[in-house]
C-alpha cells in the first residue's frame, strides 16, 4: 500500500513538472510576442515622430501592452491546472487511453477496474518524457518578433516608409503566397488535428499562382481547385470532408507522410463544409465563390446621337474605357452604314479593329480612336450605327448600346413659313382639354418659383394648345376660317351681321337678277355649305349649340392664358371639359342587342302571392386552407421558444432541430454571415439534447433569431367563415325584419 501511494505521488509530481515546463515555455513565447510589439513602438518613441503627441502615444501603448501581457500571463497560469494537463496528455498520447484524470482522483472510492486502469496509466505516463509532453510551438513567438524587428529596422533606416502608398495587387487578407502555410489554430477545428493546409489552385483564366489560405472559411475563384491536407495525431480509419451540396468525400492518405490525409474539390458554387474524424464533427465553415465578372465598357465620346452639319469635318472621335477583373482578350467596333431612304435603304455592316494591342491580356485599356466617315463610304443623308464589344479570357462578353451618327442631308427643302410666326409652333398634335387643365394647375402651383418671363412664356404656350384644340373641335361646326369664333361669348349685337368696314363685298353678284337671288334663298336649306358655321350639318342642332358653348368657354380660357391669367382661365377650362363630355355622351348611338327574350311573367298569378316553394337558393362554398411554408422550421421555432422558456426536452426534439438545421444550411450557403453561427448553435443544441446536458441559452436565443429571420413574412389570412347554422339564423332574422 505504501509503495502504491508513493507511486501515485511520483505520478502527480510528473504532472506538476509537465505543468511547470509548459508554463515556462508559454511564458517565453508570450515574452517574444511582447518584445516583437514593443520594438516598433520603442523605435517610434525614440525617433520622436509626431513630436510630443507621438511620443506620449507610443509610451501609452507600451504601458497598455505590458498590462495586457501580464493579464495574459496570469490567465494562462490560472487555466493551466492539473486537470487541463491531463486532458492535454490524453489528446496527445493515445497510449494513455483517455484515463489520465484517474491519477488526480482519490484512490479509496475507486472500484477495482478504475484502480487497475489507474496503475496502467501511471506506468505509461512514467515512460513519457516531460520535455516532449510540455512542448510548445515557438513559431508563434518568433514570428511576431521577426515582424517587429523588421518594422523597427524599417523605422530606423527608412523614415518615410510608412508614408509611401501601398503597392497595388497585394495579397488578400487570410491568404499567403506560401502554399505550405498552415491554417491558424488547427486545434480549434478538431482536437485530433495537428495541422491543416488549404491550398488553392486558381483556374487558368485568372493567371494567378497557387496560394494558401490561413483561415478555415475563405473565398476562391469559380473553377478553382481546393486541396485540403489534414495531419492528425493518430491514425484515422475513414476521415471525411462533407460539403453541403455534395456527397461526403473520403480523405485519402498521403504517401510517405504519417497520419496525413488529403482531398481536392473543384469549386462551382458557394458551399459549406465540415470535417468528420473518428465520429467527431467540426463546426461549419463557408467557402464563397468569386464569380468571373464580364468586361465593362464606359463610353465618354460621342453622345448617343450626333448629327454632323454641313461644313463640319466628317470625323467622329470615340473615347472609351475597357476593364476586366482578370484580363481582356479582344475587343472591336461593329459599324452599320445605312444609305438611301424609303424602301431603297441599304445596310452594310463591317467590323473596325481598335488601335491598341491586347498582348499580355491587360485589365484596363483606354480607347481614343477617330472614325473617318468618308473612308466608310458615307455621304450626305447617310447614317452610321455602331457599338463596342469586348471579350475576356474566360467566357465574359459585353456590348454597349448602339450609337447613331447622321450626316445632314443638304438636298432637303426646308420651309421658311415658321420664321414669320409670332410664336414657336408646337408639333402636329392636339392636347386634350384634361391635359390643358393639368398643365394650368401645375403652372399655378409653380408660379412662385418662376420668373415673370418664364411664367408668361409657359402661360402663352398653354394658350396656344387651347387654340389648337378649339380649332380641332371647330372643324365639326364649319369654323374653318375663324370668321366668327367665339360668337357665343360676345354680345348679341356684335355676334351676328356684318359692318360696312369689315372688308366683305355685300353687293349682289354682277349680272344676277332678283329672281336668281330668291331661287338661291330657296335652295339654301338643302345645300351642305361646310365652310359656313351656321350651315354645318355634322351634328343635330341641340348638340351643335352645346358644342358652340364649349368652344366659347375655350375662347375665354385662351384669352386669359394669353394675357398671363391662368388662375382666371381655370374655371372656363373645367366648364369646357364638362360640356365636351356631355356632348360625347349625347352623340352616342344605342343599338339594341339581339338575344334571348324571356317570356312575360303572369303578374296576376305570381306577383304578391309570397309562394317561395319553388325558389331555391344557390349556394357555392369553397374552403381553402393556405399551405404553411417551411412547416419543419415553424415547428422547430415553437420548440426552441418552449425550451428557452424552461420546458422539458422531448426525445423527438433532436431530430426536429436537425431537419431545421438542414433548411438553415441551404440559406447559409447563400448568406454565411447571417446563418453560419446559427447552424453551429443548432449542432451544439442537438448534441446537448442527445447527451442529456444542460442546454446553452445563448445558442437558443441565436437560433430563435435566425429561424425568425429565415421564415418569410406571413400575410394576413381571411377571417373564419360562419357556421351553416349561424348563417341560416342570420338569414332568417334578416327576412323577418324585411317583413
Amino acid at each position: 500500500m505504501t509503495q502504491l501511494t508513493s507511486h501515485t505521488i511520483t505520478v502527480t509530481a510528473t504532472l506538476e513538472r509537465v505543468r511547470t515546463h509548459y508554463f515556462r515555455r508559454k511564458a517565453a513565447v508570450m515574452a517574444l510576442q511582447a518584445l516583437g510589439m514593443a520594438l516598433p513602438l520603442g523605435m517610434w518613441a525614440y525617433k520622436g515622430w509626431g513630436r510630443e503627441g507621438g511620443v506620449m502615444a507610443a509610451l501609452l501603448l507600451l504601458l497598455l501592452m505590458g498590462a495586457l501581457q501580464v493579464w495574459r500571463w496570469w490567465d494562462v497560469y490560472r487555466k493551466t491546472t492539473l486537470a487541463a494537463v491531463a486532458q492535454h496528455l490524453n489528446r496527445k498520447y493515445p497510449q494513455l487511453e483517455e484515463s489520465t484524470q484517474l491519477l488526480l482522483q482519490p484512490e479509496e472510492p475507486l472500484t477495482l477496474l478504475p484502480q487497475l486502469q489507474r496503475q496502467r496509466v501511471a506506468v505509461a505516463l512514467a515512460q513519457i518524457p516531460v520535455r516532449e509532453a510540455s512542448q510548445v510551438n515557438y513559431k508563434n513567438g518568433f514570428l511576431p518578433l521577426l515582424i517587429g524587428l523588421a518594422l523597427a529596422t524599417g523605422l530606423w533606416f527608412v523614415p518615410r516608409l510608412l508614408q509611401q502608398p501601398a503597392q497595388a495587387g497585394t495579397m488578400r487578407t487570410g491568404t499567403s503566397t506560401n502554399v505550405q502555410e498552415p491554417v491558424a489554430q488547427p486545434k480549434a477545428i478538431l482536437p485530433a488535428v495537428e495541422q491543416m493546409n488549404i491550398r488553392i489552385s486558381p483556374p487558368a483564366y485568372t493567371r494567378k499562382a497557387p496560394y494558401a489560405v490561413t483561415t478555415p472559411s475563405f473565398k476562391a475563384e469559380v473553377g478553382a481547385q481546393v486541396t485540403w491536407t489534414v495531419q492528425t495525431n493518430q491514425a484515422i480509419p475513414s476521415p471525411k470532408l462533407v460539403l453541403s451540396n455534395q456527397k461526403p468525400i473520403l480523405l485519402r492518405p498521403v504517401a510517405n507522410q504519417k497520419n496525413t490525409y488529403t482531398a481536392s474539390v473543384t469549386l462551382t458554387q458557394s458551399t459549406l463544409y465540415h470535417l468528420q474524424l473518428n465520429g467527431q464533427v467540426s463546426d461549419f465553415y463557408s467557402v464563397e465563390v468569386i464569380p468571373d465578372e464580364a468586361p465593362s465598357i464606359t463610353v465618354k465620346k460621342p453622345a448617343q446621337y450626333l448629327e454632323i452639319l454641313f461644313g463640319e469635318p466628317q470625323r467622329v472621335t470615340v473615347q472609351a474605357t475597357l476593364q476586366d477583373d482578370y484580363g481582356l482578350r479582344t475587343a472591336d467596333l461593329v459599324a452599320t452604314v445605312a444609305q438611301g431612304e424609303g424602301e431603297a435603304v441599304k445596310f452594310r455592316e463591317q467590323r473596325i479593329p481598335l488601335n491598341f494591342s491586347f498582348a499580355g491580356q491587360p485589365r484596363q485599356l483606354q480607347l481614343n480612336q477617330t472614325l473617318d466617315l468618308k473612308k466608310l463610304g458615307m455621304t450626305y443623308g447617310d447614317e452610321l450605327y455602331f457599338y463596342l464589344q469586348a471579350y475576356d479570357n474566360h467566357r465574359g462578353y459585353t456590348r454597349t448600346e448602339s450609337f447613331l451618327i447622321e450626316i445632314e442631308d443638304t438636298t432637303v427643302v426646308e420651309t421658311m413659313d415658321d420664321l414669320s410666326l409670332g410664336v414657336n409652333p408646337n408639333p402636329e398634335y392636339f392636347r386634350s382639354q384634361r391635359q390643358i387643365i393639368i398643365d394650368t394647375e401645375k403652372l399655378i402651383q409653380e408660379q412662385k418659383g418662376l420668373t415673370q418671363a418664364v411664367f408668361a412664356d409657359r402661360s402663352n404656350n398653354i394658350g396656344v394648345d387651347q387654340k389648337l384644340l378649339r380649332l380641332r373641335y371647330g372643324k365639326f361646326l364649319g369654323e374653318e376660317f375663324e370668321s366668327t369664333i367665339g360668337n357665343a361669348a360676345l354680345p348679341e349685337g356684335l355676334a351676328e351681321g356684318h359692318t360696312a368696314d369689315d372688308g366683305h363685298d355685300h353687293s349682289p353678284p354682277k349680272g344676277a337678277s332678283e329672281h336668281e337671288a330668291k331661287m338661291g334663298e330657296l335652295l339654301d336649306p338643302y345645300l351642305h355649305k361646310h365652310d359656313q358655321e351656321e350651315a354645318a350639318t355634322f351634328f343635330e342642332p341641340a348638340i351643335k349649340a352645346q358644342l358652340k358653348g364649349a368652344l366659347a368657354q375655350m375662347w375665354e380660357a385662351e384669352l386669359r392664358l394669353r394675357t398671363n391669367r391662368p388662375k382666371e382661365a381655370l374655371p372656363f377650362e373645367y366648364k369646357a371639359l364638362r360640356m365636351l363630355k356631355d356632348v360625347q355622351q349625347k352623340s352616342r348611338v344605342y343599338v339594341k342587342k339581339s338575344g334571348f327574350e324571356p317570356p312575360p311573367i303572369k303578374e296576376p298569378e305570381k306577383r304578391l302571392t309570397g309562394d317561395l316553394s319553388k325558389v331555391q337558393t344557390v349556394q357555392q362554398r369553397r374552403e381553402e386552407k393556405p399551405s404553411a411554408s417551411y412547416p419543419v422550421v415553424r415547428q422547430a421555432l415553437q420548440r426552441v421558444e418552449n425550451l428557452k422558456a424552461g420546458s422539458k426536452a422531448k426525445p423527438e426534439d433532436a431530430s426536429l432541430l436537425e431537419q431545421a438545421g438542414q433548411e438553415l444550411g441551404k440559406a447559409a450557403v447563400r448568406e454565411p454571415g447571417q446563418y453560419l453561427r446559427a447552424l453551429q448553435d443548432v449542432r451544439q443544441v442537438v448534441q446537448d439534447l442527445r447527451a442529456n446536458r444542460k442546454l446553452c441559452q445563448e445558442c437558443l436565443v441565436r437560433m430563435e433569431s435566425a429561424l425568425h429571420r429565415f421564415l418569410p413574412v406571413s400575410e394576413k389570412s381571411a377571417q373564419k367563415r360562419l357556421t351553416p347554422a349561424l348563417e341560416k339564423k342570420l338569414a332568417q332574422d334578416y327576412f323577418n325584419r324585411l317583413n
